[in-house]
């Protein structure tokens, strides 16, 4: 198949969607990205972009265009300008690099914003070609949710063009059940949507590796683990309260690796509360090296604040976390609480509740390492069973071949509600 991919954010940003558009041209089709200029998380263009654009124009086979657009940035408003200018940019600038090409599906994928939606649905009816949209995050719930936006009037207008997107896709990719119900009140009742999750990369199955040698050497402690965004979705002040009660217990420790826009205030707030030695912030670090520092852990942390969205999501990094291997700490409501507890992978507690989590952080360190390490391979065979990159893909793979342009029929799903 020709695959048009449209997306903001991509290589050498770490998105899964990277690890998708290798996959999908090692398959043998003949994938074409159309994107922006890499400044995520920064907000700054990566300087080795900058020095050598041509030297990111092509990826695991795959060739990339890159429209211009104004980088995140730092505030609320630069955000938004930079929702919108990619949106302009690759609805316009990529249109015109792209003519004269033909394709056989166009493929978003949609992390947030929603408004990657806008060029996707362009290119659809330009090249008329049927479009499957890939929705990791629901607007305008997520919106509301953090706090991004309050306006009533502002949410409805954010909600006028989900509808106006969803209503002209093909296909609609639900990254959990949970989202099926929620897409359909803007797509229509009759959309075509399916349960689609994430899966975890290769990379991550892998004991082979070195533990990294950014974490300090600490050998009688017991390491918690939080790899990803740094954000307001993901509630580090419960985070940090869990901590601050554990204060005393000075073999647990708080690794925090990644970054994000609430990066600073946490390490402010470490400093605050006097948590240098439970709390280490160690840093972004390329997704390839995640394995290595997963060494280090004896358990990942995954949380998200205690919101009504939040409880239909599945964490994009707990697939990651279920194939190392590793017990899971899951501070989560809903759906993703229950990927955990139902496998046996680890301990949950309430979203938002940092006593719980602190409690359930403690009671982790006083098992047995043959009880972690029973939660560690129902983690791994969960992974296996549910969400297997290989059979994901392939399944992806059927869907796209059998779309059809135009029509948004609903299909017979097992796991679709």
């Amino acid at each position: 198949m020709r695959l048009l991919v449209v997306t903001q954010y991509f290589w050498p940003e770490n998105f899964r969607i990277n690890d998708l558009v290798a996959e999908l041209a090692r398959r043998g089709h003949d994938v074409t990205v159309l994107t922006g200029l890499p400044n995520y998380p920064e907000g700054a263009v990566f300087p080795q972009f900058k020095d050598n654009p041509e030297a990111f124009s092509r990826y695991e086979g795959a060739e990339v265009i890159r429209v211009p657009m104004l980088p995140r940035g730092n505030g609320g408003l630069r955000l938004m300008l930079n929702y919108f200018s990619f949106a302009a940019s690759a609805s316009l600038v990529g249109i015109w690099k792209l003519r004269g090409r033909h394709f056989d599906a166009v493929f978003a994928y949609e992390p947030s914003p929603i408004t990657v939606g806008l060029p996707a649905a362009a290119l659809r009816a330009v090249k008329r070609a049927p479009m499957a949209f890939w929705v990791l995050d629901l607007w305008p719930e997520t919106l509301q949710a953090i706090g991004v936006v309050r306006s009533p009037a502002i949410l409805r207008a954010v909600g006028k063009l989900v509808s106006f997107i969803y209503k002209r896709c093909d296909l609609i990719l639900a990254q959990s059940n949970s989202f099926i119900p929620q897409i359909r009140k803007y797509a229509g009742a009759d959309s075509r949507v399916e349960y689609f999750p994430s899966w975890a990369e290769s990379l991550f199955d892998s004991v082979a590796v070195a533990p990294a040698e950014e974490v300090p050497h600490a050998p009688d402690s017991f390491n918690v683990m939080f790899a990803g965004n740094i954000g307001d979705a993901q509630d580090f002040p419960a985070i940090l309260g869990a901590a601050e009660r554990l204060k005393e217990y000075r073999h647990i420790r708080w690794l925090i690796v990644g970054d994000g826009r609430m990066a600073s205030w946490v390490t402010e707030e470490i400093e605050r509360r006097g948590l240098q030695h439970n709390v280490l912030m160690l840093g972004r670090h390329p997704v390839e090296r995640m394995p290595a520092f997963f060494r280090h852990a004896q358990a990942l942390l995954v949380s998200l604040k205690d919101e009504p969205i939040f409880a239909m999501t599945i964490p994009g990094k707990l697939q990651s976390y279920l194939v190392a291997g590793v017990p899971i700490m899951a501070m989560l409501n809903g759906e993703g609480a229950e990927v955990v507890s139902q496998g046996g992978a680890g301990i949950t507690c309430a979203a938002g509740d940092q006593a719980a989590l602190a409690d359930c952080v403690l009671a982790l360190s006083r098992m047995t390492e043959e009880e972690r390490a029973l939660m560690g391979h129902n983690a791994k065979a969960l992974s296996l069973r549910e969400f297997d990159r290989d059979t994901l893909i392939g399944r992806l793979e059927s869907w796209l071949k059998t779309m059809s342009y135009g029509t948004s029929r609903p299909v017979e799903s097992g796991r679709a509600k």
